[in-house]
This record gives structure tokens, sequence and C-alpha cells, in this order.
């Protein structure tokens, strides 16, 4: 008898994790649930407060409270070093010709002299960029990593996160909607 329970724990654990397994897929088809969606307890809160540096060498302006305030904006979080931020570079210099918003952004852990080739590379869609060498503005706004994007309402609380880098899905899914609520005055 003990041999047979021994001999059925692989398959209860094999079961367990199936069903795990199964269970996410299915809310992934049926709700669209995706696991890489991290909340955020900042939505509907006052954006934290932020007075960062510019980038040394850009005439971009560091970026300050007074460039998010009043208006709907856009925040984005990169770095030169990052991958998937080269791959959304086209998507925010799109969103920028927006006149309607303002795109802003934070250097995360950045070398200087890298983010400003990166830039004018791939072009500035930044109104303004604050450099955010140690990291700590960014876990103000609770950023799990970079590329992160948040839609900003004029009363300056964030309506959005998006974790990842955007594309045109994740712009018309996370990004557009709060846009245009926001700017509708929601």
């Amino acid at each position: 008898m003990r041999s047979y329970l021994v001999a059925a724990i692989p398959l209860v654990a094999f079961l367990g994790i199936a069903s795990a397994v199964g269970n996410v897929l299915y809310r992934e088809s049926a709700d669209g649930y995706t696991p890489s969606t991290l909340p955020s307890s900042l939505i509907g809160q006052p954006h934290p407060h932020v007075d960062l540096p510019p980038l040394a060498g850009s005439s971009t302006p560091g970026l300050a409270d007074a460039g998010i305030r009043g208006r709907v904006t856009v925040v984005n979080i990169f770095a030169s070093w990052c991958i998937p931020c080269r791959q959304e570079h086209p998507v925010l210099m799109e969103l920028a010709k927006d006149t309607r918003i303002t795109v802003v952004a934070i250097n995360y852990k950045d070398a200087p002299e890298k983010a400003l080739p990166f830039l004018r590379e791939n072009g500035n869609p930044f109104a303004a960029i604050g450099i955010d060498a140690r990291g700590r503005a960014s876990i103000d706004w609770g950023v799990y990593g970079v590329p992160e994007t948040f839609v900003i309402n004029r009363d300056g609380r964030i309506v959005a996160k998006h974790v990842g880098p955007l594309d045109a899905a994740a712009l018309a899914k996370d990004i557009r909607p709060f846009l245009d609520q926001a700017l509708a005055g929601g």
C-alpha cells in the first residue's frame, strides 16, 4: 500500500502543475489575462514628485513637476542599453507628433555619453528628459525595469501604466484609450 502512495507522488505533482498552467492559459484566452501585467498602486494617484537634471550635452530640459502639470503627458522610462527601448522608440517618435500631448522621459541608470548618441541616432521624441543616474526617482514611480510608460492626466494623476516596449498593439490597447479619456477631460 505504501509503495502505491509513494509512486503516486510524481503523478499528483504533475497534475498540480498541469492544472496551474491550464488555468493560466484559459485565463489568457478567455479574459485577456497576461501574467506579465503588473498592477500599479499608483493608478489614480498624483504622480510622484520629479525634479531631475537634464541630459548633459542636450538642449532638452530636465524633467520637473512643472513640465507635467496641467498637460496630458506620457512619461517613458528608458535607457540606451535597453534593447526593448530601442524597439519601442519609433512608436514614441510617432506619439510625439500629437501636439495635444507631451512626451517626456526619465533616463534610467544610463551614462550620458551613451544616452546622447542613442537620441541623436534614433531621434528625440521627448520635450524633457530627466536623468535618474541612481534609479531612485524610478523607484518612486514603481518601476520594475525599462521600458515602462505612464499616462498622466491634466490633474497630474497617473491614469495608465504599461510595462514593456510599446508597439502598435500596446499603444492601441494600453495607452491610446487613456490618452483619449485624459484629453476629453476625464
